[in-house]
């Protein structure tokens, strides 16, 4: 049943963001397809292999020990599927974080952050070993909040659907954005997370809500979606897109990644007349 949710709206954002474009389109899109397409193949046999497993092992450990934070306090029904979602997702903005800030993680994000161009090909483009190593993540974050096996499926869900459509290029009306926008993350938002600028790159950490980063003060919206350059500036060669080279590029020594052949951007003057909270066109 989700993964043919999951295609419907795969295909849905696909069609309408090529009708209705964000971001005009810096490379081909066919050798970007295929790139994207071979990456997020490895990253979803990473998730059966190691991610899935670790996963139904800890639901099982907490449900029969009745270990963590929900189960502590008690709650049930839909309070309980309703507080886990929330803690879920806000410890997927964590780990989001941490992605960037751990170098050691970030060899791997970098993978998903050097595409050129931003789409809903890009939102499964990650790095396989940035999958397996999320294993021990995805244990520990239901080991901690000890969510049900309804709320676990449900929010998996809601998680995979929101990483869809932040991801797209598919351009709304600025009104329904903006106010889609007060609660969760969407294309624009998003957008300026894989901007090129490092101090952008450091923003919009939110995976479904858009609060987290409105509570970290990580939050960035008042960038025009014409002044993002989508990528990295030390990886935004050809042949780092190749696939052969996306796969072995956290294996070799890393380049400055803000350093690029335009030399380096640090961050840009926003917009005065838009708040920072407050999504620009």
């Amino acid at each position: 049943m989700s993964l043919a949710v999951l295609s419907l709206a795969y295909a849905s954002l696909f069609l309408l963001e090529h009708a209705l474009p964000l971001r005009q389109a810096k490379e081909r899109l066919l050798p970007r397809v295929f790139v994207n397409v071979v990456v997020s193949a490895g990253a979803f046999a990473a998730a059966a292999a190691f991610v899935q497993p670790a996963a139904a092992a800890t639901l099982d450990f907490t449900h029969a020990a009745s270990f963590g934070l929900i189960p502590l306090i008690g709650l049930s029904g839909t309070l309980e599927i309703a507080a886990a979602f929330v803690l879920l997702d806000l410890s997927f903005y964590y780990w989001h974080v941490a992605n960037h800030r751990i170098a050691f993680l970030w060899r791997f994000h970098n993978v998903h952050h050097i595409d050129p161009d931003l789409d809903v090909t890009t939102a499964f483009r990650f790095h396989f070993v940035e999958v397996g190593l999320s294993a021990g993540f995805r244990a520990a974050q239901v080991l901690l909040i000890g969510p049900s096996l309804a709320a676990y499926l449900i929010y998996e869900l809601a998680f995979q659907l929101g990483t869809l459509f932040h991801h797209s290029n598919v351009r709304m009306p600025l009104s329904i954005e903006r106010a889609l926008n007060m609660v969760w993350v969407t294309p624009r938002m998003h957008g300026i997370h894989h901007s090129d600028i490092q101090d952008e790159n450091l923003k919009n950490f939110g995976v479904v809500f858009s609060l987290w980063d409105r509570l970290h003060r990580t939050l960035r919206l008042n960038v025009a979606q014409a002044q993002v350059w989508i990528g990295i500036p030390g990886y935004s060669r050809a042949e780092d897109n190749a696939v052969l080279h996306v796969f072995v590029i956290p294996f070799r020594p890393q380049r400055d990644y803000w350093q690029g052949p335009q030399g380096r951007r640090l961050r840009r003057q926003p917009a005065s007349s838009v708040k920072k909270w407050w999504l620009a066109d």
